[in-house]
């Protein structure tokens, strides 16, 4: 079953790779139009009570998102969901059902709040009025809507100009107030492409970021890995370079690339500019899907130099055409025509769902990613909730990103205002495509084996991530009754005899490390080489704040570290007034070996060995290392920042500007250091006398 959704007088999907597949509409500057009111004032929030002793912490600080166009709006809402919603009084429901009785019958997006002022959720609807009064009817479809209905006390809508701006501004919404009745997905914008720059000799490279209009890009690709190889591709195929233009524009002879038939060398000349010219367009339609084209374009060529006698350039190119050929047969996932189909297949089983997102860009199937939205329990459910998690994932995966002309889909879905949002915002035709058949059957079938298999993985994981979460709570005699909320933040610290001193905070809870919540220390005024200070400075500067009331307070500060650096945490934490029985020191055993471990606490309690077989020495070894890691990535960027920087400053007469020259035109310090006298002397602004100086201090 096939089903077409699209906007009068929209084109045809374009190709990926260029500018107008991923030009999409933008939300507006202000998002409540007329018929908007204004958002909530801020609301108290209780703080996190200990997990040894009753003791008041401090109300967790709110962490806006990072939509700019909405955030002081936003701020006085991002408080989380109460733990026990309030339902709202008789007078309340009143002001409720006046103000529905007053939507007007335009496009735009709703909030519903309950007594708290804590974001209940956010929907979009093509006819506010409609929409929004559907859900204060007699009889609710499901018993989920009634519970949130019935917690309704403060409503909110914003007005907007179309279907469109209503889809961008409901997914921004979702991301930035996280209500408690949506599903939410996580804000991935960190899809890789391949990028072909411009300029007379183009360079392919791998790239992650914002898109502009002076390069090609290809892409997205679900995986680095399929950007890599993409790009091993090209190389094999049509010899384009991948060296930075500074290394570039410096190359006296061919590199290894050349040697081993992956480069033209195109740096030292090997390749006329209008020969290069043709292996890009050559390669830019390889990844657009038109194989076929390429196969015919390389074929006259050859013949062409054949007849012209240049037998070895001919060779040249059967060589390229060979190359394509096994690439073309090595790759088994094809399809007939140049296609552009994202797969996607969604199972829900055990409270948790994976929707699983299958990419085929130009016939090339270029692998798999599965998601695991959040809230799927409490989700509100008009159909399946597999629907629900689909139009969820529509709403929030797609907003602002390519959306190719073919969906096809596991689960029948009917959401016509949806897809024609989406249409509008992408500009062109949208194909649903349900039971589809031959290759693409295949796809879809590979799709949803895997999406069971991650979610597999993933209920099967969070057993063992929640037994083990369990079993350091027992061992440090915490209270159980809310792992999800357990959390513990380790410091450690990192340098190289001294030099460029770090330390590291990494934060565990909900049973995973929290990458977004991690932060370096830069520590300074200290002997170098001194651990104790270190450790006290960066405890200090930590929970100072905790102390005057902002922040939140963990339920265990790890140290790794022995007696001394538990004794540095017990004295911050006494001076500031804190609980000093959070404090759990990491001792390494003999010979540093995993397993050994010892836990050495701060308020007398006897040192503790859990054996290498303990699921919660796992857990404290997890943490012990990812702080370890966070530190010692963070210095040796510090260090070799100071030292490339250094050098060159500590040159009388180089500024700022001549050495930003000087590291271009040389590529980096270690082509500094390496280029004579002359060489230097090339460089603008570089005198012979101040080249001789620098070729001195350097040497």
């Amino acid at each position: 079953m096939t089903k077409e959704v699209h906007s009068p007088d929209l084109p045809e999907n374009p190709a990926p790779g260029t500018t107008a597949a991923h030009e999409v509409a933008e939300a507006p500057a202000a998002y409540v139009a007329a018929g908007g009111a204004a958002m909530p004032a801020p609301h108290p929030v209780e703080g996190k009570p200990s997990r040894r002793k009753p003791a008041e912490a401090a109300a967790p600080r709110a962490r806006p998102d990072a939509w700019q166009a909405v955030k002081e709006e936003l701020t006085a809402t991002l408080k989380g969901d109460a733990a026990d919603p309030v339902p709202p009084g008789p007078s309340a429901r009143e002001r409720v059902l006046d103000t529905v009785a007053k939507l007007p019958d335009l496009p735009g997006v709703y909030r519903y709040f309950d007594a708290n002022q804590n974001v209940l959720y956010v929907g979009k609807a093509r006819n506010l009025k409609k929409r929004v009064s559907s859900y204060f009817q007699k009889n609710l479809s499901s018993p989920r809507i009634a519970m949130m209905v019935g917690q309704i006390a403060h409503l909110e809508t914003s007005v907007t100009h179309s279907e469109a701006e209503a889809l961008i501004l409901e997914n921004n919404l979702i991301k930035a107030l996280k209500p408690r009745y949506n599903i939410l997905f996580r804000d991935d914008k960190s899809y890789p492409y391949l990028k072909i720059t411009g300029g007379d000799f183009p360079r392919m490279a791998y790239y992650r970021g914002a898109l502009d209009k002076k390069n090609q890009y290809f892409g997205p690709f679900p995986s680095a890995w399929a950007v890599k190889e993409s790009m091993q591709i090209l190389q094999k195929v049509f010899n384009l370079r991948t060296c930075e233009d500074s290394v570039f524009a410096n190359r006296t002879r061919p590199c290894l690339l050349h040697q081993i038939g992956r480069c033209s060398g195109p740096c030292v000349n090997l390749i006329a500019k209008d020969e290069y010219k043709v292996d890009v367009e050559n390669a830019a339609k390889f990844l657009r899907g038109r194989q076929t084209e390429v196969l015919e374009d390389l074929e006259h060529k050859m013949h062409g130099f054949a007849e012209k006698l240049m037998f070895e350039q001919a060779a040249g190119v059967r060589n390229q055409i060979q190359s394509l050929s096994r690439v073309l047969h090595q790759q088994s996932m094809e399809t007939t025509g140049d296609a552009d189909v994202d797969v996607i297949a969604v199972v829900v089983q055990g409270g948790r769902a994976c929707v699983n997102l299958a990419m085929v860009r130009g016939g090339r199937h270029l692998g798999d990613r599965a998601y695991f939205p959040t809230q799927v329990a409490e989700a509100i459910a008009e159909a399946s909730i597999e629907c629900e998690v689909l139009a969820a994932f529509m709403v929030q995966h797609y907003t602002d990103k390519f959306i190719p002309g073919t969906l096809i889909l596991n689960i029948e879905f009917d959401q016509p205002e949806l897809m024609v949002a989406l249409a509008e915002q992408c500009g062109h035709r949208i194909n649903l495509i349900f039971q589809p058949q031959g290759q693409r059957r295949q796809w879809l079938e590979l799709a949803q084996k895997g999406a069971e298999i991650s979610l597999a993985r993933l209920l099967s994981e969070q057993g063992s991530q929640q037994s083990r979460t369990r079993a350091l709570a027992e061992a440090l005699s915490l209270d159980s009754a809310d792992l999800e909320t357990l959390r513990i933040e380790c410091f450690d610290i990192s340098h190289t005899a001294g030099e460029a001193t770090q330390a590291s905070c990494v934060v565990f809870h909900h049973h995973a490390m929290q990458n977004a919540e991690y932060r370096r220390y830069n520590i300074n005024d200290i002997t170098p080489g001194d651990d104790y200070a270190a450790m006290r400075q960066v405890l200090m500067r930590r929970y100072e704040k905790v102390a005057s009331g902002d922040g939140v307070m963990p339920d265990v500060v790890l140290v790794d570290g022995g007696k001394g650096q538990v004794e540095m945490a017990r004295q911050v934490l006494s001076e500031l007034g804190l609980d000093i029985s959070l404090i759990v020191g990491v001792a390494k055993g003999e010979g540093r070996r995993v397993g050994l471990e010892t836990l050495i606490f701060a308020d007398g309690r006897a040192a503790q060995e859990l054996g290498k077989e303990s699921a919660a020495l796992m857990l404290v070894a997890l943490i012990r290392d990812e702080a370890h890691r966070f530190a010692i990535t963070g210095m040796r960027a510090k260090r070799a920042k100071a030292r490339q920087a250094s050098r060159l400053e500590e040159i009388e007469g180089i500024g700022a500007k001549r050495r930003q020259r000087l590291l271009a035109r040389f590529g980096g310090l270690r082509g500094v250091v390496d280029a004579s006298v002359e060489d230097l002397c090339q460089v603008e602004g570089i005198s012979t006398a101040l080249a001789e100086e620098i070729y001195r201090q350097l040497h």
